[in-house]
């Protein structure tokens, strides 16, 4: 990062905690002791919750390993699953018939799914994967749309130590195609389709498509019946999930394994193109999102309904739609559909109907709800709201005060979490009953977590100084992403390079307040964070110049009301074009792009240019390019710009 961050959000709003209320951290007193115990011995309050939260085949006899640092092994001579941990042992304390799963499709359907009737499909899930030869470290993908069995799957593939990475379900044939090859899996399990805005989205014919060229590690395909779509049936590959369901038995022992054994593979956008396989491990990762579920939302498994809207595909989804309230023995809700259809009230409507007490969910959507006006929450009654929770990206403060002011009606605490995919659940966060909030600020660390605001160089900046810096962490934990799935050097350059080993970079700009409250000022390199969604500028790049026509492509983002950023994509052609041309072009490129990554990276804007502006060691100026598709003026220095023409030529066009 060359420039310096400033800030420009001011922002002095303050709320207290609700009063009357005792969360699982009941004060800023208890907040602040919990925190002094992990300064004065970090390992042990890591080991005493470890022990109190899990349950563990075998005990572990040493927290953390720091040995071989930045891999770091956690609780590593421990044996669990993670299934037993978030099915069986609930059952054993006579919680089976508790509802584990409220689903809601689109139209309407609704299925109640018990702990007693979701361990047993786990386990028939387990037996048929079994059958197909998956072993333990097998790697299974799952593209599946936001329905109960895509849960099934990741925990059946945990019971037998397989390794899961989801796809999510929007993602195009060469997404997929690019994560089988990378994993080498062995199963795909996938479904017909999915619904969404009243259409039925294909998924198997994504599936066709991918392995049609290449990906020979797999087998098998399982495809769930869900959408009544008619599929081609490959003999020998493809096999009707129900069917093999059927035939196993319901009961399956679960695995016992390392603590540090792979749990699932996630892809994350990454600034030189190539999605990164995040690999999370087992242990660390589950009691993060137990603790995380209790701390931050102050989850009460006996009373609360918990609805985390995120799509599994994310790892909001792995993390709070389903490893994270089934850890803790609650009730999750999972919607296959989107929040505006049939009409903007759909989210409270479910809220309602389903006695929802915590609801968490994207700025990108609440900005969008806000447009639709206040008649559709009004229509609702969200008097069974108890904590709201945003995530994917900051919120700005109005969105924030709407949120509180319509939704929580003045009543709910709301819990703006930072964290990523790379650091498995929440690392800044309220505690609803214990932190004020201010509006657009995630507040604190939680306890265990070492944050802190640098400079280059890796100084913490001043706190209330108003200069914004690199957001870090300084200290292991156990959800950290343990690598990139093979390629140990990217994982070193990405995360610890910058600061030679000492800091974990998150990527973040960032600035701390007079009160230590951290306010995240979004993403320092060249990924942008669209609908909360990570994407990467050159993965998107790669894709416009894959077109036969395109010589070269930049793509930048710009602020978006709704979706926090846009995609902007300037482009060269080979060919000369004209005013007349460029419609139909930039519709056929937007198409494009969506054939290769998925509609999700479909470009806001595409901008054509006879030249980009470089400097003259042939550099494309981004920063000068954001500065364009945002309209601002262009302030930063440009002397290093090959062409001073060029800039002229984008500004004439925007």
């Amino acid at each position: 990062m060359s420039e310096t961050i400033t800030s420009i959000l001011e922002e002095h709003r303050s709320f207290e905690p609700p009063l009357g209320h005792s969360g699982s951290i009941a004060s800023l007193d208890a907040y602040q002791a919990l925190c002094a115990e992990f300064t004065e011995d970090s390992d042990a309050s890591w080991g005493r919750l470890a022990n109190k939260h899990l349950n563990w085949n075998k005990p572990f006899t040493e927290v953390l390993n720091r040995q071989h640092a930045p891999f770091f092994r956690w609780f590593e001579d421990g044996k669990l699953n993670l299934s037993e941990n978030c099915l069986d042992r609930h059952i054993a304390n006579g919680l089976g018939e508790r509802n584990a799963i409220i689903w809601e499709s689109e139209a309407g359907l609704v299925r109640h799914i018990s702990y007693n009737a979701l361990l047993a499909d786990v386990c028939r899930a387990a037996n048929a994967m079994s059958a197909l030869g998956i072993e333990a470290g097998d790697r299974v993908i799952i593209y599946m749309p936001m329905i109960p069995e895509a849960a099934i799957a990741m925990l059946a593939c945990s019971r037998i130590g397989a390794i899961h990475s989801v796809v999510f379900g929007a993602f195009s044939a060469q997404a997929l195609r690019d994560r089988i090859e990378d994993t080498a899996a062995r199963l795909i399990i996938t479904a017909d389709g999915g619904a969404r805005r009243g259409a039925i989205h294909a998924l198997k014919p994504n599936v066709d498509e991918a392995l049609s060229k290449g990906c020979a590690s797999i087998e098998h395909v399982l495809i769930v019946n869900h959408a009544g779509n008619n599929v081609d049936m490959r003999a020998g590959r493809d096999l009707d999930w129900h069917d093999a369901l059927k035939a196993q038995p319901d009961q399956r022992p679960p695995l016992s394994v390392d603590s540090e054994h792979p749990l699932f593979i996630l892809y994350t956008s990454g600034s030189t193109g190539k999605p990164k396989g995040i690999l999370h491990s087992t242990a660390g990762y589950l009691l993060w999102a137990r603790l995380t579920m209790l701390w931050t939302f102050d989850f009460r498994a006996e009373s609360d309904v918990f609805w985390c809207t995120a799509d599994v595909g994310w790892i909001t989804g792995h993390t709070y739609s389903v490893y994270g309230p089934l850890a803790c023995g609650g009730t999750t809700v999972m919607y296959e559909g989107v929040p505006t259809y049939p009409d903007p009230g759909r989210l409270w409507k479910l809220c309602a109907d389903h006695a929802v007490t915590i609801f968490y969910t994207a700025p990108t959507a609440i900005r969008a709800l806000i447009k639709a006006g206040d008649t559709w929450p009004e229509q609702h009654d969200l008097s069974k709201l108890r904590v709201l929770g945003t995530v994917g990206e900051p919120i700005n403060p109005e969105a924030w005060m709407w949120y509180r002011d319509v939704i929580g009606q003045g009543r709910c605490p709301i819990v703006d979490t930072w964290w990523q995919t790379e650091t498995g659940g929440h690392m800044i966060t309220p505690l609803p009953f214990a932190t004020a909030t201010k509006p657009g600020s995630a507040t604190l660390p939680l306890p265990g977590i070492d944050a802190a605001v640098v400079d280059e160089y890796g100084n913490e900046i001043k706190k209330g100084s108003g200069d914004g810096g690199l957001l870090v962490l300084r200290q292991p934990w156990p959800s950290m992403l343990r690598g990139i799935w093979g390629d140990d050097q990217r994982y070193i350059d990405t995360y610890w390079h910058k600061f030679n080993g000492s800091y974990y970079f998150a990527g973040d700009g960032a600035r701390c307040d007079e009160d230590g409250y951290f306010w995240i000022m979004g993403r320092v390199d060249d990924v942008l964070n669209v609908s909360g969604h990570r994407l990467g500028t050159m993965e998107i790049e790669s894709a416009l110049v894959s077109h036969a026509g395109v010589a070269e492509a930049a793509v930048v983002g710009r602020p978006h009301d709704i979706k926090g950023e846009a995609i902007c994509a300037f482009v060269t052609m080979k060919k000369t074009i004209d005013d007349s041309m460029a419609t139909a072009l930039a519709a056929e490129l937007r198409a494009h792009v969506s054939k290769e990554i998925g509609a999700i990276a479909k470009p806001d804007d595409i901008r054509f240019a006879d030249n980009l502006p470089k400097t003259r060691s042939g550099k494309i100026m981004r920063r000068l390019l954001r500065d364009i598709a945002a309209g601002r003026d262009i302030v930063s220095d440009t002397s290093t710009l090959e062409d001073q023409s060029v800039v002229q030529q984008l500004q004439q066009r925007r």
